[in-house]
């Protein structure tokens, strides 16, 4: 038998080879397309912004820029999808323009034309792709000329080489064609926000169409219907229509307090009259729980606000008397600096939670729709605080009545 008399005849070591796997060949076409893809950017930008620019003198030459950078948008679009098959890189895409100047074009023509005209002119996304296609195109031809060198001299070597140009693009793509985390993250939570704005609105608006049909509406109907059977009798039963008459007049009663208890629940006149120290007493005096009440406010807040404040108190003290078991409760409202504060804390059993059925994810959805903040601390076997926080917005004075100082 032959002595074995080389390391690599050893069976139980591989053949040396180098392993191209589908990650490098990816990396490899990636580099490959680098040299016509940013020419073509190159060209595209060279052509539209100098010439957007030097016609900015003619009527013609600001919409042309505006156009341009509308179309490095979409190359800066397959750019990101090209990272994101090629390389791996997932880049979140930027926020769509603002549709504002589409709608306005439409309803009012030439104010719609300037906001898209002055949106597209300073769209921070599209200026940013196309200082990346122009800076491009050197690194486009050294990374093709390196690339193809190596596939047929440096080929053992090449899955280094790739991944190390590669690495270049992949912080290029992230510094230039990502969106701006701050701006763009801010952008997606008000249009979040906007949404639950909307839906919350929109609710409102069916909880009050069926308080309307289901109560005082079908009262009055019923009120109708006695009054005019009333009527028929006045003259053949003169006492049983007076009897009917007076069941009416307890039925006016009735449908008075279910419209003022409908009022109330839309605006109720005790805030818009004397502010959140009288709306949250009058609040509390209604609680089946003993609530102490404290307002601090020099001044009183936008109508806005002031409504936000007032039902997430209302709100919160229904929970108190129907789920906490407490003996006392405490309402503290004051400001601090640009933001209004509300307090409310109660001694029953604790165990509240966000996802507890109580409609405090509702509130917390709508205090954040409008920048607020929502904060439940209840440990089980209590107390629980609840924090809320809303933006300070000055107050507008009403026609006739003067501004602060």
């Amino acid at each position: 038998m032959t002595a074995r008399n080389s390391l690599f005849d050893d069976e139980r070591l591989p053949p040396p080879r180098f392993a191209f796997d589908r990650h490098t060949w990816k990396e490899i076409a990636h580099l490959l397309a680098n040299l016509p893809l940013s020419i073509a950017g190159f060209v595209y930008v060279v052509f539209v912004v100098p010439t957007g620019v030097f016609l900015s003198v003619t009527v013609i030459g600001l919409p042309w820029l505006a156009g341009g950078l509308a179309g490095a948008r979409l190359l800066g679009k397959a750019e990101r999808a090209r990272a994101r098959a090629l390389l791996g890189v997932r880049i979140d895409e930027p926020s769509p323009l603002r549709g504002r100047g589409r709608r306005k074009r439409r309803a009012r023509g030439s104010e719609g034309f300037f906001d898209w005209l002055w949106t597209g002119l300073k769209d921070p996304v599209a200026w940013r792709t196309a200082l990346y296609e122009f800076i491009r195109l050197p690194w486009g031809i050294l990374t093709f000329t390196i690339t193809t060198v190596s596939l047929f001299v440096l080929w053992p070597v090449l899955p280094f080489i790739a991944r190390g140009l590669t690495n270049v693009d992949r912080a290029l793509v992230r510094g230039l064609l990502s969106p701006s985390d701050e701006l763009e993250s801010r952008i997606a939570e008000l249009e979040s926000d906007r949404g639950v704005v909307v839906d919350t609105a929109a609710a409102d608006l069916r909880r009050i169409e069926r308080d309307l049909h289901d109560g005082a509406q079908a009262r009055l109907v019923a009120l109708a219907m006695g009054l005019g059977l009333a009527k028929e009798k006045l003259l053949d039963d003169p006492e049983t229509a007076a009897s009917m008459v007076d069941e009416a007049h307890g039925e006016v009663k009735l449908a008075l307090q279910e419209l003022r208890d409908l009022a109330r629940g839309i605006h109720p006149a005790v805030l818009t009259d004397r502010g959140l120290d009288a709306a949250l007493s009058a609040i509390a005096s209604r609680c089946t729980v003993p609530v102490k009440v404290e307002v601090e406010l020099a001044e009183r807040p936008a109508a806005a606000i002031e409504g936000i404040a007032y039902f997430t108190v209302s709100e919160l003290l229904q929970n108190v008397s129907k789920h906490s078991g407490a003996s006392a409760a405490g309402v503290e409202v004051w400001r601090a600096k640009d933001r209004l504060l509300i307090q409310i804390q109660d001694d029953g059993r604790g165990g509240a939670r966000l996802d507890g059925g109580t409609g405090m994810a509702g509130l917390a959805e709508r205090l954040g729709a409008v920048d607020g903040l929502f904060v439940l601390d209840s440990p089980v076997g209590g107390p629980t605080v609840v924090t809320a926080e809303l933006p300070w917005r000055e107050r507008e004075p009403a026609r006739g009545e003067p501004a602060h100082e």
